[in-house]
Order: C-alpha cells, then sequence, then structure tokens
C-alpha cells in the first residue's frame, strides 16, 4: 500500500503508517530497529532497493532522507516536507517512509526525523555517499546506535581513512571494511591450520580501492609484521599472501568471484569469494550494533606506516620488507588473526 502526502507534517505520516498497516491487516509492530538512509534524488533509488532487501532478514522501518534545499532565494526560505508511505508489498514485514525535504527543513532533517523513529529500537544511520565529516557528531548520526558510510564512494577513497580515523567513534563503521568480512574469515581459517609465525605480507587490489588498504592495516594490526600494498588491476583486492617460515599461504582471486587457497603441504583448493552486492552488506551490518573493535583498530593502525609498491616492483621472491620501529614482534597466534 501506498500513500501520498503533500505538504505535511511528522504527525500525519504516523497516522497515514497506522492506516496502511490496518488496511494491510498488520496493526502489530513487529520491526526490530529504524534505518535512516540520507541520501539525495539521484541515489536514493538504489539505496532505497538495497535496504529493502537487507530488510526481509531485519524487519525496519526505512525512513529516506531526501534533502531538496532549493536554488533560488525564495525556494531556500521555504520549509515544506512531502513524504511516501509504504506498507507492505516489496516492504515485506517493514515499512518504508521517503520524505523529501525542501527548503530550510533540509538543514534540520533531525527534527523530521526524529517523530517517526520507532519506540525502544536501536536506530542504524546510513549515507551511502556524501558522508559528513564526522558522523558520530551529525546530529542524525547522534541518534544511532550505528552509523554506516561508504569510503568507496569518496573523491579520494584511501585519504578517506585518514578522516575516518580522526573522526571515529564507538558504532561508527565503513562498508569498504564489510566488504573484506570474507576474506578475513578465509585468512583466519588458513592460519589456523599453519602455527609457524608469519615473518610478512603482501596484499594486491586495485589502486584507489580503501578495502584493499583497510585488509593490509588489519593484517598489519593483528600479526605486527611488515606488510607491503602492491597494486594490481583489480578488480578490487586480488591476493593475499603470507610468508611464513614453512613457505607462503596464498589467497588468490584475479577474477572476482572464485579464488584459490594454497596453503604449505596441502593441496589447493578453489574456494567462493564473490564481490557481494550492498543489501549483503547492509544485512551483515544489521546483524550486530555493538562497536566493531577490530574496525577501529585497524583505523588506528595508520595507512602511512603500510610499504605502498606498484605492479612492476612487486617482487615474487616472498622477502618481506624491513618492519616499521614500532612494529610488534611477529609472533602471533592463528586466534589473533580472527576478527
Amino acid at each position: 500500500m501506498k500513500i501520498d502526502l503533500t505538504d505535511t507534517t511528522s504527525g500525519q505520516i504516523n497516522a497515514a503508517l497506522m492506516k496502511a498497516r490496518r488496511a494491510t491487516g498488520s496493526p502489530a509492530v513487529g520491526m526490530v530497529l529504524t534505518l535512516v538512509l540520507v541520501t539525495d534524488e539521484g541515489n536514493h533509488y538504489d539505496a532505497l532497493r538495497a535496504a529493502s532487501e537487507a530488510s526481509k532478514e531485519h524487519p525496519s522501518r526505512i525512513l529516506v532522507v531526501v534533502r531538496r534545499p532549493g536554488r533560488s532565494p525564495r525556494d531556500r526560505a521555504r520549509a515544506r516536507m512531502d513524504a511516501e508511505v509504504r506498507v507492505g508489498g516489496e516492504t515485506g514485514a517493514g515499512e518504508t517512509v521517503l520524505l523529501r525535504l525542501h527548503g530550510e527543513l533540509a538543514a534540520h532533517s533531525y527534527s523530521a526525523v526524529l517523530p517517526l523513529l520507532l519506540p525502544d529500537a536501536p536506530v542504524v544511520v546510513w549515507w551511502p555517499e556524501d558522508a559528513p565529516e564526522r558522523p558520530a557528531s551529525d546530529p542524525l548520526g547522534a541518534l544511532a546506535q550505528r552509523r554506516i558510510t561508504d569510503m568507496a564512494a569518496a573523491e579520494d577513497p584511501v585519504a578517506c581513512l585518514a578522516r575516518r580515523e580522526a573522526a571515529y567513534a564507538p558504532g561508527d563503521t565503513d562498508l569498504a571494511w564489510t566488504r573484506i568480512t570474507p576474506w578475513r574469515s578465509m585468512l583466519a581459517s588458513a592460519l589456523d591450520q599453519r602455527h609457524a609465525p608469519v615473518t610478512g605480507a603482501v596484499v594486491e587490489g586495485e589502486e584507489y580501492n580503501p578495502s584493499t588498504e583497510l585488509l593490509a592495516l588489519w593484517l598489519a594490526d593483528r600479526l605486527g609484521v611488515p606488510v607491503r600494498r602492491v597494486l594490481s588491476a583489480g578488480p578490487g583486492i586480488t591476493a593475499v599472501r603470507l610468508h611464513t617460515a614453512d613457505g607462503e599461504i596464498c589467497l588468490d582471486r584475479p577474477h572476482g568471484s572464485l579464488a584459490e587457497l594454497a596453503v604449505p603441504g596441502q593441496p589447493e583448493r578453489h574456494v567462493a569469494l564473490h564481490r557481494r552486492d550492498t543489501a549483503e552488506l547492509i544485512a551483515e551490518e544489521l546483524r550486530r550494533l555493538d562497536p566493531d573493535e577490530a574496525y577501529a583498530s585497524a583505523l588506528r593502525f595508520g595507512v602511512a606506516r603500510l610499504a605502498h609498491l606498484p605492479t612492476s616492483e612487486a617482487s615474487a621472491d616472498g622477502e618481506a620488507q624491513p618492519a616499521p620501529a614500532d612494529a610488534a614482534p611477529a609472533t602471533p597466534e592463528a586466534s589473533d588473526a580472527a576478527a
């Protein structure tokens, strides 16, 4: 069911939600959280589609905030809110409210969103693009237990890492970090099979890819060894090589779907390591609302402490670069590599 409201108020939107639930025969509210999307007119469709898919696993009230401040002084001086209320159908067990904030109200979206939050339920705010410099200090971000950004959407994704480190607050996370969950799980599993100390590592991936940088930061932070960041043609992360006394552990994914895992003393095997879509990433983030300490620790390690090499300078002999002066000894246990 869809209800269009023009020049409306938060009270009228709540009344429309109640009316729509009764009309669809589901007056009871069974949603577990409120997901707030902050986007623009050009990107809201894809973001809403991903959120709606994720809400099938986590029934949610989805509030889509589309800011339209206007171009002329007269438009910017006026304040108006239009809304679309959607219950049932593609929204599944949840419900969606698309808010278009015009004029001066676009700068005060907090006041429009606050009355529409589910009572006594967690709040997650997601900025698909154009995230604030400090998400936790943003008025909408201050409402949330979890704040999701995406460095891959930034103009300079790698430079954005330093800004995320400086602005980090418990509850912050980023889809660039979520994308490497399968890589971290696979590498942790491989290290569980080999207890020889890791002496160095190489992470290969395309240029300006924040997920590649974060994976290298995570390895350097957790293993306490020098990690080299090597450029490749992509797509995304293409390989990780861990140097041990027994030989090289290699997880190689040249084409973005199927990877090959090589562990010394064991036959090589193929593992599924496909590139996940946004809906899968959001669904993963909604499974946990507590602070992600592994992400915070990797951010704080600092991308400047990685050795960055172009493909032409990458050696295949497995020799590690000298460790940074403040690097920890390379004597990790396999459990230390798990996120």
